[in-house]
């Protein structure tokens, strides 16, 4: 009973106690003052006040956001990368170098112009596949290894087979 009292009490530090651990030091009570120290806790953030820290996230795009900068440039291009591109060569004919670089850095060109419906290869590869890989890669759901109406079709093709021996 006296063990879950003293778990209760939330002993801190020496205030909460009061003069009892003063005078077993001068008492020379060495176990109560053993017991008065295993009493306090070891957590330094029960000693001192602590204020919540509200972490907010930051993220790329948020600072972007807020600093009002452009997009990240394309790596790879895509149906926009063709429009992007004329309209900075427009402005590079109509106004000059600084006129497109201006573009470039409000609206930034794709980095790199790959090959259209090559599945993300290399054109010299992707004309090196054989039709049958071509088809395998553009097809983009996964085929499963056994059909499930297998069986009708197996059984449907044994009693065409035998039909036509018995005609």
């Amino acid at each position: 009973m006296q063990v879950h009292t003293l778990d209760k009490a939330g002993i801190i530090n020496e205030l909460h106690i009061g003069s009892s651990i003063s005078q077993a030091v001068q008492q020379g009570r060495h176990a109560d003052f053993a017991l008065f120290m295993a009493l306090f806790s070891n957590d330094v953030r029960d000693s001192c006040p602590i204020e919540p820290v509200d972490e907010k996230k930051t993220t790329e795009q948020l600072l972007r956001q807020r600093f009002e900068l452009p997009e990240l440039q394309p790596l790879r291009n895509d149906q926009s990368s063709y429009q992007i591109s004329a309209q900075q060569a427009r402005y590079f004919h109509a106004g000059g170098l600084a006129s497109a670089k201006l573009s470039h850095y409000l609206k930034p060109e794709a980095l790199t112009y790959l090959p259209e419906d090559t599945q993300g290869f290399p054109e010299e590869v992707y004309l090196n596949l054989s039709g049958h890989e071509r088809r395998s890669l553009a097809t983009k759901s996964s085929k499963t290894l056994l059909t499930t109406d297998l069986y009708p079709q197996l059984n449907m093709a044994l009693r065409h087979d035998q039909l036509r021996v018995q005609i």
